[in-house]
């Protein structure tokens, strides 16, 4: 038992080593301030992303050195390794040298390339970020691409930068600032050029400001769609807030006053013949078959088991947001925090799901653990093998190097799959029991035919715009800072946003199964989780939207990253909210069939 404990402790702080925030550095005069390159790529594809020396740029004289990264740095896809850049603390340099490349036709044709499809480079100094692009390209003048007879003119032109300039803000002994940029004039032309010899230089300027250290990250928040798009933030809140009220009040006032005539008619009658006219239609007439339980039993126990697990995780992650802990380029955070409160709250998976399979009767309850293990972990690992391998066939830094596998893997089996046991072995030994309102009787009711709208896949249809429309002006934002170059800090609105999400789930969940109860149709209990679910395919239906109108990317690699991890981004959210849909039902539908007589 001790050495399971020990070999836990050992996972666990696996999960947690991520990188440190910046630390407290501080310099003396001359003291060396060491840059680190990251990683270069085309700014359409964030994700599409290579290792900084994959270009020919100047390798340091005393060798490449590479920074130790942390769990969420490598899934981010951070590759941190030395350059030959020489900062002194509070030193200016003028036109330094870096060195003189003899660039041949094959280094020419990368870094034409690279200028084509826009690359940029991004390096780290003192924990601070900054970036670059490699070259430009000019059109030149003289009529249309490519036509014959017109020389160099109507041509792209492509440049090289050469030279970098750094500006360092610094407040006593600490760096607070860092910004770079290019100069126009000192470029190369390497447009149809089959050898060159090119000198790359470098300059630094010293600055002293009066910005606080603590305050330093400030500059990368402005980076976010703050301040011009804080008000579109807000208005999207109280446009989704409206909409809801309104539409949720609407839903409400006729569900109410709907429920409040059926108590009526199905409490308050006096005599035989009275009551035999209740029953003839509506949702009393199947109290007999509505807690009958749901076929398929150990994966419906497992999607609500899972789902449970993934709102849990989320809310302890928005918990850290707005607590402060997440900001931008902490070093791959919020990856981190992700992994472990997927791996530590796979108990609450196993718990749910073992349970709630115990109390509906199921007894073979190894395999109802085995069900909610793989169940989102399966589709994971297989996505995940798929886009690992496009990854190590395109050389980009998003593929993962075996250890960080290797990592993943023992945080599964140490820490996710004992967990999970652990869970389902106290779900299986609960005493709860499920205390239905009805009698079940023994043979089910036959549903009478239902016309098109009530079938499955309206309904779902229906339940799950309600949702998405509360939430699709800031999945825009969103979007922009996963899969673009934005910074989104304003957890407090997000929550807001995803607090509202999982309350009209509910609401229009229990409204869908009220009508379908209604209509004599007793089998809620997949339909109640479809239905709650269903917001996760208008998400990835806007997706594509976002892919083709409002983005840039392009590619089979970034293709496969954004709807392969977009689409189990899409089914997490459908066990998630098929969840909460399941229980708001559960609830409502035991609610009704306890506040009347059914015997």
């Amino acid at each position: 038992m001790g050495r399971g404990a020990a070999l836990w402790a050992v996972a666990i702080l696996a999960l947690l080593a991520c990188p440190a925030a910046a630390k407290d550095r501080k310099y003396k005069q001359g003291q060396e301030v060491s840059i680190w390159a990251n990683k270069v790529g085309p700014f359409a594809n964030p994700t599409e992303t290579y290792q900084y020396f994959n270009l020919p740029f100047c390798h340091p004289k005393e060798g490449k050195e590479y920074k130790t990264e942390g769990l969420g740095e490598v899934l981010e896809g951070d590759r941190l390794v030395s350059t030959p850049y020489k900062l002194k603390f509070k030193e200016d340099k003028e036109n330094a040298v870096l060195c003189t490349q003899n660039l041949d036709s094959d280094d020419l044709d990368q870094f034409r390339d690279a200028v084509a499809e826009d690359y940029y480079f991004q390096m780290f100094i003192d924990s601070l970020p900054i970036w670059g692009f490699i070259g430009k390209v000019e059109k030149l003048p003289g009529g249309e691409e490519g036509k014959e007879g017109e020389g160099e003119e109507g041509r792209e032109k492509l440049s090289l930068f050469t030279h970098i300039h750094f500006d360092v803000l610094y407040n006593k002994d600490r760096v607070i600032q860092v910004d770079i940029s290019t100069d126009p004039s000192k470029t190369v032309d390497i447009t149809s050029a089959d050898k060159a010899e090119v000198e790359f230089t470098y300059s630094v300027s010293w600055k002293e400001t009066d910005i606080a250290y603590e305050r330093r990250m400030d500059k990368y928040a402005k980076y976010s769609f703050l301040p011009q798009h804080l008000e579109i933030h807000w208005f999207s809140i109280v446009n989704s807030c409206v909409t809801v009220l309104l539409l949720t009040g609407f839903l409400a006032t006729i569900l109410m006053r709907v429920l409040k005539n059926d108590f009526i008619k199905y409490t308050n009658v006096r005599d035989d013949e009275a009551l035999e006219d209740a029953e003839e239609t509506g949702w009393k007439l199947v109290h007999g078959d509505v807690f009958r339980f749901p076929p398929h039993l150990n994966l419906f126990c497992a999607v609500v088991g899972t789902g449970t697990q993934i709102l849990v995780m989320a809310l302890l992650i928005f918990g850290m947001s707005l607590l402060g802990t997440y900001y931008p380029y902490n070093g791959g955070a919020m990856l981190t925090s992700v992994v472990v409160f997927y791996a530590l709250t796979a108990g609450i998976a196993g718990y749910v799901s073992a349970a709630l399979y115990k109390i509906m009767g199921g007894t073979n309850w190894v395999r109802n653990v085995l069900t909610t293990t793989l169940l989102f972990c399966g589709p994971l690992l297989a996505m995940f093998s798929y886009l690992n391998t496009v990854a190590w066939v395109y050389g980009t830094t998003a593929a993962l190097p075996f250890g960080t596998i290797v990592i993943i893997v023992v945080i599964w089996a140490l820490v996710t799959f004992p967990l999970t046991v652990v869970g389902g072995i106290m779900g299986k030994n609960t005493k709860a029991e499920f205390n239905a309102p009805c009698r079940t009787t023994k043979y089910p009711r036959e549903i009478p035919p239902l016309p098109w709208y009530r079938q499955t896949v309206p309904q779902m249809l229906m339940a799950g715009f309600l949702p998405f429309s509360a939430i699709y002006i800031e999945l825009y934002y969103i979007f922009a800072s996963v899969w673009g170059h934005k910074v989104y800090t304003i957890y407090s609105i997000l929550f807001i946003v995803f607090i509202i999400l999982i309350i009209v789930t509910a609401f229009i969940t229990i409204a869908l199964t009220y009508f379908q109860l209604a209509v004599e149709d007793h089998s809620w209990w997949w339909r109640s989780v479809m239905c709650g679910g269903s917001t996760a395919l208008f998400i990835y239906a806007y997706c594509f939207y976002y892919w083709y109108a409002r983005s840039d990317m392009n590619g089979l690699m970034q293709a496969s990253f954004y709807f392969g991890y977009m689409l189990m981004v899409c089914y997490g959210f459908f066990l998630m909210l098929g969840s909460v849909g399941f229980r708001a039902s559960l609830g409502f539908v035991r609610h009704i069939y306890k506040a009347i007589k059914c015997e």
